[in-house]
């Protein structure tokens, strides 16, 4: 009797501790984390190429933008056209005071037209001259033929006796003074004529001068009513009819909005990465286009580098200004690395905390990550190949070693 009682006692010893074990492993599941499986996204860990990126985030904009800046000093008179306008190549923007154009083209056409009066003086003047040099020289011609003839008369006539050696001297001497003369003559008409097209030459200059001048002028008048020299659509124009605007002020802004280009911004720490002629992605909402760095601007403001991305597909119909867009700057190519796709779960390069789903648990491992591309991030340490990881966000279970899923 006493041996059955303690085989119950005992029994019943054995049985509470059991329920109380049982209670305790129970309870502890019970007081871990637990997240419903529908609210987590994973993925499988692979093997395979991965392109390493660099994020940055980029801006839409027309490719090419004319700027119109006014010809001269003027005051605006009439704002033709506003901002968000289509404008064809040769539509007038902006009318200008042209009054001080016109003065100026006037001026120059009576300064110009002075200037032709005393041309053609001139050339009146040379003929006047020459013609009376002309006369002169044949005069002088004469003159020297007649002294020439006595000279030679009196040199017979001395040679017969029958004059004085006086006589044969002064008709000789005559007609060596008549020689200078008509020499004198040719010279000064020579000299005549240089200085004349001399003074013909300036002149023709100053005209040619005055009438560059004069067609410039015209030129600007012309331009006064602002003119597209090609179609796009007016982003900005002054807006204040009257305003005095001075000589290559900004009147109007017009873009081509047949094509486009992407400015981009990035942190200063990635500036030395970015290289002319360097691959990139741009992705508009599920359209990823291809392109290209062309130009990097070597100020850094703000902590942020900023670069210039030309499109192959720059007319691409998912393309519109001002539009903001995701850009990858595409920096490496590896093949064969460990990658697992990108979500929340982690920021980047570095150690992180990824879940691996194991049954009806999410166990933490450290994991070192890699470079990252648009769609992976490489896997240095801390997982293997078909792991199932948690790739959603975890930062509220960050602190347990586990996690339930139900």
């Amino acid at each position: 009797m006493i041996s059955r009682r303690r085989n119950v006692r005992v029994a019943l010893t054995v049985g509470v501790l059991a329920l109380f074990a049982l209670a305790f492993t129970k309870g502890t599941d019970l007081l871990k984390p637990s997240v419903a499986r529908t609210r987590l996204r994973t993925a499988r860990v692979d093997r395979g190429p991965l392109v390493a990126s660099l994020s940055a985030t980029g801006t839409v904009l027309p490719a090419v933008e004319t700027v119109l800046s006014s010809p001269l000093d003027a005051r605006v008179l009439r704002i033709l056209k506003r901002p968000g306008d289509r404008i064809a190549a040769g539509d007038a923007i902006l009318e200008l005071d042209l009054s001080a154009a016109r003065l100026a083209v006037e001026k120059l056409d009576r300064d110009l037209s002075l200037r032709e009066t005393r041309a053609d003086e001139a050339r009146l003047a040379l003929k006047a001259r020459l013609n009376e040099l002309l006369s002169q020289r044949k005069v002088r011609e004469v003159r020297l033929e007649s002294a020439r003839a006595r000279a030679a008369q009196s040199r017979r006539l001395a040679a017969e006796g029958l004059v004085s050696g006086e006589v044969l001297r002064e008709s000789e001497a005559s007609a060596r003074e008549a020689e200078i003369e008509l020499a004198q003559t040719e010279e000064a008409a020579r000299i005549a004529g240089e200085s004349s097209e001399a003074q013909l030459r300036g002149l023709a200059l100053e005209i040619a001068t005055l009438r560059a001048e004069r067609a410039e002028a015209e030129r600007q008048r012309l331009l006064g009513t602002t003119r597209a020299e090609r179609s796009g659509v007016l982003t900005w124009t002054l807006t204040e009819e009257g305003a005095p605007v001075r000589r290559g002020d900004v009147l109007a802004r017009l873009a081509d909005l047949a094509s486009f280009r992407v400015d981009a911004t990035i942190s200063e720490i990635h500036a030395q990465k970015l290289v002319r002629g360097t691959p990139v992605a741009v992705r508009v909402n599920d359209l990823e286009l291809a392109g290209s760095i062309v130009n990097v601007n070597p100020a850094l403001a703000a902590g942020v580098a900023t670069f210039t991305v030309a499109l192959e597909d720059a007319a691409n119909a998912a393309l519109r200004a001002n539009l903001r867009v995701d850009v990858s700057v595409l920096t490496d190519r590896r093949d064969g690395v460990l990658r697992l796709p990108r979500g929340a779960f982690a920021r980047g390069e570095g150690l992180e905390n990824v879940f691996v789903v194991k049954g009806d648990r999410a166990v933490r491992h450290k994991v070192t990550l890699g470079v990252s591309s648009l769609t992976h991030f490489e896997v240095l340490s801390g997982l293997a190949e078909g792991d199932e990881a948690v790739i959603s966000d975890t930062t509220d279970y960050v602190h347990a070693r586990e996690v339930r899923i139900r």
